[in-house]
C-alpha cells in the first residue's frame, strides 16, 4: 500500500459522530467522495430528506449538508457497496455501556464494532485503510486486527488506525472546522506509518500540520478515555465544592472565579451544575474503571469511580432540595421541567440529568411537565420508559405531559426547574411565567443560567440549591 491516497471514504455509522464528522470531511475535501452508510433506513432517509430534517440537530450542521450532499457526500444503506469501492473506512458505530454479562454496568459493549469489522473482512477484495473512530477500551484496535486478518482474502491487506473524536455535542461542527488537535495513532510498522500518513494528508486539507498528533495505536485509544475523564473530573470537584458552599454560606460561582483565575487550572468546565450527562463521560469513565481493574489497579479504578457517583450523588441532593423547598412534599404538585436534552444546542438525551430528575420527581408523586425545544416527544417518552421499567407508558403519561412551549410547561406549576441551559431559557418572560404560576412560585436554576436578583424582584422564591445559602 505505498504512497496510498485516498479518494474514497466509506463511514459506517450515521450517528452523532460519523455524521458530523464525515460530512464536514466532504466539505473541506471536496476531491474525495464520501459514503455515510447505516442499516437504520429511517435515519438514511433522514440525512436525504428534501426538506433538510436531518436525524441530528446540530448548529451548522445543516448548511454543511446542503453544500455537499450529491456533490461527493452520499448516505446509504448499501454498505457491502461502500465497503467495496472505499480506500478508507471509517468505523464509527455505538458502543454502549454492557447491560448484562460480565463487565455488565462498566465495560463497553463492543458488538456493533464487531459485527462492522467482520462485515469488512467479508466483503473487501482490496486493501483498506480501516479507522476505529467510536470511543473503545484500550487495545481494541488489536481485537479489530485480529478479527480482519483471520478472515481477509488473498492478497488483502488491512491497515488498522486508531482516530478518536473529541467533539463537544452543540459545537461539533466548529470543533470539526477547527480542531485543538487531531489525534492519529498507528502500529509503528512501515504499513501502519504509511496509512497514517494518508489519513493525515485528508486532514491537513484544512487543519494545520502542527494540530495533527500521531501517535502508538494503544496511546490514541487511552488519550480519548483519559481526556473526557478528566474534564468529568473537574465539574464533578466543582460540585462537590457546591456542596460545601451550600454548608458554609459561601458562593460557588464566586469560588470557581478565583480559582479559574490561577492559569495552572483555568476556568474551563468550572461550572456547577445539576450533573453531567451525554454518551461519553459517564460511559467512558466507567470504561476506565473496567480497565483498571481488570489490569489488578483496584485503587485507580476506585479513583476514577467516585467521579460518577459525585455526579449522582449531585442529582440525588438537588431533588432533595427541591422536596425540602416545597414544604417537604412534592406529592400532587405541579412541576415544570425547562430542558431535558443533555446539554444545549443538541436533541441528544443520552444520561442527561433531566432524566434522572423526572425519575426522582415521579417517585415523589409529583406532576411533571417537560419542555424542550429540540428533543422529539418520542425520545422522551422512549427515555423515562427505560429509566423507570417499574411504570408502564400509561402510569408515565398519568404524571407526565409534554408542552410544546416553556411557557404552556410553566401554567400552574408550583417550581420550575431548568435542566438545560437553553438560552431561551434565560430570555423567557419571566413576569408572564410568574403571572401564571402557583404562589409561592419556586425556581431551581440547576445550570446557573437565570439572573436571580431579577426573579427574586419578580416574586419567585429562588432556591440556592446549587449557588450559596447566603
Amino acid at each position: 500500500m505505498s504512497s496510498l491516497k485516498v479518494s474514497k471514504i466509506c463511514c459506517i455509522g450515521a450517528g452523532y459522530v460519523g455524521g458530523p464528522t464525515c460530512s464536514v470531511i466532504a466539505l473541506k475535501c471536496p476531491h474525495i467522495k464520501v459514503t455515510i452508510v447505516d442499516l437504520n433506513q429511517a435515519r438514511i432517509d433522514a440525512w436525504n430528506s428534501s426538506d433538510y430534517n436531518l436525524p441530528i440537530y446540530e448548529p451548522g450542521l445543516e448548511r454543511v449538508v446542503r453544500e455537499t450532499r450529491g456533490r461527493n457526500l452520499f448516505f446509504s444503506t448499501d454498505v457491502d457497496g461502500a465497503i467495496q469501492e472505499a480506500d478508507l473506512i471509517f468505523v464509527s458505530v455505538n458502543t454502549p455501556t454492557k447491560k448484562s454479562g460480565i463487565g455488565a454496568g462498566y465495560a463497553a459493549d463492543l458488538n456493533y464494532v464487531e459485527k462492522a469489522t467482520r462485515r469488512i473482512a467479508r466483503t473487501a477484495t482490496t486493501s483498506k485503510i480501516v479507522v476505529e473512530k467510536s470511543t473503545v477500551p484500550c487495545r481494541t484496535a488489536e481485537s479489530m486486527r485480529t478479527i480482519l486478518e483471520a478472515n481477509s482474502k488473498p492478497n488483502t491487506h488491512f491497515s488498522i488506525l486508531s482516530n478518536p473524536e473529541f467533539l463537544a455535542e452543540g459545537t461539533a461542527v466548529a470543533d470539526l472546522l477547527n480542531p485543538d488537535r487531531v489525534l492519529i495513532g498507528s502500529l509503528q510498522s512501515p504499513l501502519g506509518k504509511q496509512a497514517c500518513e494518508a489519513l493525515c494528508e485528508v486532514y491537513a486539507n484544512w487543519v494545520p500540520r502542527e494540530r495533527i498528533l500521531t501517535v502508538g495505536l494503544w496511546s490514541s485509544e487511552l488519550s480519548k478515555l483519559a481526556a473526557n475523564a478528566m474534564l468529568a473530573q473537574r465539574i464533578s470537584s466543582i460540585n462537590a465544592l457546591s456542596a460545601i458552599c451550600e454548608a458554609t454560606g459561601a458562593n460557588i460561582d464566586e469560588v470557581a472565579h478565583a480559582v479559574g483565575k490561577d492559569s495552572r487550572i483555568g476556568p474551563k468546565f468550572l461550572r456547577a451544575s445539576v450533573g453531567f450527562g451525554g454518551s461519553c463521560f459517564q460511559k467512558d469513565i466507567l470504561n476506565l474503571v473496567y480497565l483498571s481493574e481488570s489490569l489488578h489497579l483496584p485503587e485507580v479504578g476506585a479513583y476514577w469511580r467516585q467521579v460518577v457517583e459525585m455526579n449522582e450523588y449531585q442529582k440525588r441532593r438537588f431533588t432533595r432540595r427541591v422536596v425540602d423547598a416545597l414544604f417537604k412534599t412534592i406529592t400532587g404538585k405541579r412541576i415544570a421541567i425547562l430542558g431535558f436534552a443533555f446539554k444545549a444546542d443538541t436533541g441528544d438525551t443520552r444520561e442527561s440529568a433531566a432524566i434522572t430528575l423526572v425519575k426522582h420527581f415521579m417517585e415523589e408523586k409529583a406532576l411533571i411537565t417537560i419542555y424542550d425545544p429540540q428533543v422529539e416527544h418520542e425520545q422522551i417518552w422512549m427515555d423515562l420508559t427505560e429509566v423507570s421499567p417499574m411504570y408502564s407508558l400509561h402510569q408515565i403519561k398519568k404524571q407526565v405531559s409534554i408542552a410544546t412551549s416553556a411557557l404552556d410547561a410553566c401554567m400552574d406549576a408550583e417550581a420550575v426547574v431548568i435542566a438545560t441551559e437553553w438560552k431561551e431559557f434565560a430570555l423567557l418572560d419571566w413576569e408572564s411565567v410568574y403571572e401564571n404560576m402557583s404562589k409561592p412560585a419556586f425556581v431551581f436554576d440547576g445550570r446557573l443560567l437565570l439572573d436571580q436578583a431579577k426573579l427574586t424582584q419578580i416574586g419567585f422564591k429562588v432556591s440556592p440549591s446549587i449557588s450559596n445559602l447566603s
